[in-house]
């Protein structure tokens, strides 16, 4: 019999309509439920394409036992954490207070009135390794909330407290700082980008690349930073991950596209689900490295990834609606014997109630024999590293590259060829679930990673794709509020919106990816759209003081206030696998004041840039974007306007020019003579022609006409 669930939109919690438990969606009713039967809230939070969620679903929720002990002790609540990143972040927040670690499926009990006071993440279905049992930990909660009522509520107010104030286990948000006169360097501390850069060199792994040990998550944000501040040793760091994730397992070397991250220290074996998050920023990644990397291999694999990604990205996660899809799960449904791929064991591989971890990527050297024949099959084994033993599971391995197989032509040529074959089987391999729900803003990041890669490669078809995704975004994802504002909703899909309130990062993210689009096609449309957006943040997610925080100040949600102890909207400024969105409102602030000339616009990213720099001083690791941010404020950042008609072919000489130059967070313009918005365009004449004019704070170089001297003037 479905529950409750089963009128949901959340693809994570459709695959939870048919558990015995008895599920809520998150919302006033099932506190108010808990409150009328006196008993505490159980609240599941996880996401579609999360692995240990469906372990824990099989193991714990599809069983009529626990379901039963869940039923008789709590009110359950099912949270998609990707539609309500706000109560997500509020719970972990108290998770990782108590536990000091993190991670999905979260499991987290409170009070009827949202309070925590008891939380982990995964339980086993018995005890194991030092864990006590699921239905242990449910007996044991229920005892404490009977027995030990004061010392519960005595708990779940200081957790309440502890999650309002910051955490211990958590940075400070960027609050009100005085902001004096002067310029962004005179007020950011002395060398706290350069320190930045040194604390990221110290995390590297000098081995196997990247940062830190297992598990070797991409650190994307970083990467951006790394390459935006241009010194040898930014670059440098951020070369030698690119390139050990490009012939990494994590890198699908047959499809293209990136999975989440890898369970081991040398990125032989991803964790199997993708997301669209990942695959957006990494593109974008890539191809900027493409065009400032000095040797042309680095430049070629930049190239060849970026591209590879993006059409993945179009391929994989297209919706018929027009929106992109947030991730492919890390498991397969498991076919019929009949339908098992061949050359694959047909047991072994870790499986779940909702299918097998890896089946559709992984290969053995039979597989591949079947596949390809004998020699080439022995050659496409040796290349990828696919053993008799195995690399991932009872003797199947993932594919990586064990040696630069593109540097050598004819080898390239094989490969290219024997590539093409395994997509094909691959293809009639059963294939991952999707989540299909639209998030607004993934498709925001996607939107600057396609409009990017497709104007600094050559790819006009994938700039008319981020046209039609901001397009479907505004279309679909935007609202007037009662003061006129532009806001936001989070998701989307089928082509119809949720009634979820777009958060802080979902304003950021596709205000800068508008951002980036216009400055790659010229439309006013779009900057117009990010001014509006950023009006939107300056005034709708600033707390009393006039710091951001990541919701509306008139979206309040009770038992979220409850949870911060009756304190204002949570900020959590640290990024991790995407952008914050403080970091992410902040660059698109800094963005939108260059480009309208806006003092407010450039002050708010001013005052968070100072709140910020403790952060990025302290753990740079978790500040990629910020690191980003503040050296294209310390740039300037340099303003390009190109003018010319659409029909002079000096025009896109110029445009590309400067869209390719390596100027930290370069911001630019196009538009005709005589162009009014956005107003980096206003009083720049081309009465010979096209002309670029190279400027900071609206204050402009001489104007030129000649790419070569364009390009030099922002090298400068």
């Amino acid at each position: 019999m479905p529950n409750r669930l089963s009128a949901s939109a959340s693809p994570y919690l459709l695959q939870h309509a048919d558990n015995p438990v008895d599920w809520w969606e998150w919302g006033p009713e099932p506190f108010a439920e808990a409150a009328r039967r006196d008993v505490p809230v159980l609240l599941s939070v996880g996401y579609a394409a999360c692995h240990w969620c469906h372990v824990m679903a099989g193991e714990s929720f599809e069983d009529e036992a626990t379901a039963a002990v869940i039923g008789e002790h709590f009110v359950a609540v099912k949270v998609d954490r990707e539609e309500r990143p706000d109560v997500d972040a509020v719970y972990m927040r108290a998770t990782t207070a108590l536990t000091r670690q993190g991670g999905w499926p979260m499991t987290v009990f409170t009070t009827p009135d949202g309070r925590p006071f008891h939380a982990g993440t995964y339980f086993p279905p018995r005890p194991r390794g030092g864990m006590p049992s699921f239905t242990q930990v449910l007996l044991a909660v229920a005892e404490a909330w009977r027995e030990r009522r004061v010392q519960v509520e005595d708990t779940g107010d200081r957790l309440a407290a502890a999650v309002g104030s910051g955490g211990a286990a958590v940075a400070p948000a960027p609050g009100p700082v005085d902001v004096p006169g002067g310029s962004t360097a005179d007020r950011l501390p002395p060398g706290l980008v350069a320190d930045a850069v040194a604390g990221l060199l110290a995390e590297e792994d000098h081995v196997n690349g990247g940062l830190g040990g297992q598990p070797k998550f991409p650190p994307s944000a970083v990467l951006a930073g790394l390459l935006r501040e241009g010194s040898a040793e930014a670059v440098g760091l951020a070369g030698r991950t690119l390139r050990a994730m490009a012939a990494s397992g994590m890198y699908d070397q047959v499809a293209g596209g990136f999975a989440r991250y890898a369970v081991d220290a040398g990125w032989v074996v991803p964790h199997f689900e993708k997301m669209l998050y990942d695959n957006a920023q990494l593109a974008r990644v890539y191809a900027r490295w493409a065009v400032t990397a000095d040797d042309p291999a680095d430049a070629a694999t930049g190239a060849r990834v970026a591209l590879e990604t993006c059409d993945w990205m179009l391929a994989a996660l297209g919706t018929e609606a027009g929106g992109l899809a947030s991730a492919l799960d890390a498991d397969t449904p498991a076919p019929e014997p009949a339908g098992w791929p061949a050359g694959l064991p047909t047991s072994g591989l870790p499986s779940t109630s909702h299918g097998v971890e890896g089946l559709t990527y992984v290969w053995t050297p039979e597989a591949l024999r079947q596949a390809l024949g004998e020699d080439d099959g022995r050659w496409a084994a040796e290349l990828l590293g696919v053993t008799d033993r195995g690399t991932f599971e009872h003797g199947t391995s993932t594919a990586r590259l064990t040696r630069d197989v593109w540097a050598v032509p004819e080898e390239a040529g094989r490969w290219r060829r024997l590539r093409e074959v395994l997509r094909q089987v691959r293809a009639s391999r059963p294939q991952p679930a999707r989540d299909d729900k639209v998030v607004a803003a993934w498709n925001g990041l996607a939107v600057a990673a396609l409009a990017e890669t497709g104007a600094l490669l050559e790819r006009p078809d994938l700039v008319s794709a981020a046209q039609h995704l901001a397009a479907v975004l505004l279309e679909r994802h935007t609202w007037h509020d009662t003061a006129g504002g532009l806001r936001l909703r989070r998701v989307s899909r089928d082509g119809r919106v949720g009634g979820h309130a777009g958060v802080l990062e979902d304003h950021g993210d596709v205000a800068a990816g508008l951002l980036v689009l216009h400055g790659v096609d010229g439309d006013p449309r779009w900057a117009a759209a990010a001014e509006q957006l950023c009006d939107t943040m300056t005034t709708r997610f600033v707390d009393a003081d006039g710091g951001w925080q990541d919701t509306a100040t008139d979206d309040v949600d009770p038992a979220l206030a409850a949870a911060l102890g009756g304190g204002g909207g949570l900020v959590d400024p640290a990024d991790n696998a995407h952008p914050s969105g403080p970091s992410a409102a902040t660059g698109a602030c800094l963005h939108a004041a260059a480009l309208t000339g806006r003092a407010d616009l450039r002050e708010a990213a001013d005052r968070a840039l100072l709140g910020a720099a403790p952060l990025l001083a302290q753990a740079p690791r978790f500040a990629g974007w910020w690191l980003a941010v503040a050296v294209a404020a310390l740039d300037g950042p340099r303003e390009v306007a190109v003018v010319g008609s659409p029909a002079d072919p000096a025009r896109a000489g110029l445009h590309a020019a400067a869209l390719r130059s390596p100027a930290p967070g370069l911001v630019v313009s196009l538009g005709e003579p005589g162009a009014t918005q956005p107003a980096l365009l206003r009083e720049r004449p081309a009465p010979g022609g096209a002309t670029a004019y190279v400027c900071r704070g609206f204050v402009c170089d001489a104007p030129t006409r000649d790419p070569a001297e364009l390009v030099r003037s922002l090298a400068r």
